[in-house]
């Protein structure tokens, strides 16, 4: 299945190997890969697990693995914080009276 040029995708690239990596950085952080991971359009069609040219949202253009066509927004704020509900209306009301 080819991912057609112009798609929004995400890449993957390993930039250092764990025997790369600093001694100073904690024992579990070091045995891993540091990866890029990066989202953008597709400069020309490549199939899932090739190699892949993209171009960001911001204009930068960057090459790995071709992981996802169309990747989700996978992070969260949380839950509702119960406090923060009304607090825009309270400072607003409090922003008038100042006028």
């Amino acid at each position: 299945m080819t991912v057609k040029q112009g798609s929004w995708v995400q890449i993957e690239e390993v930039l250092l190997e764990p025997r790369e990596r600093s001694e100073r950085l904690p024992e579990e952080t070091r045995r891993v890969p540091f990866r890029l991971r990066a989202k953008g359009l597709l400069a020309e069609d490549c199939e899932p697990g090739g190699r892949a040219t993209i171009t960001t949202a911001c204009g930068r253009r960057l090459t790995g693995v071709l992981v996802a066509e169309n990747p989700a927004f996978t992070h969260s704020f949380g839950s509702q914080v119960t406090e923060f509900l009304g607090l825009g209306d309270a400072l607003r009301a409090l922003w008038e009276e100042d006028r």
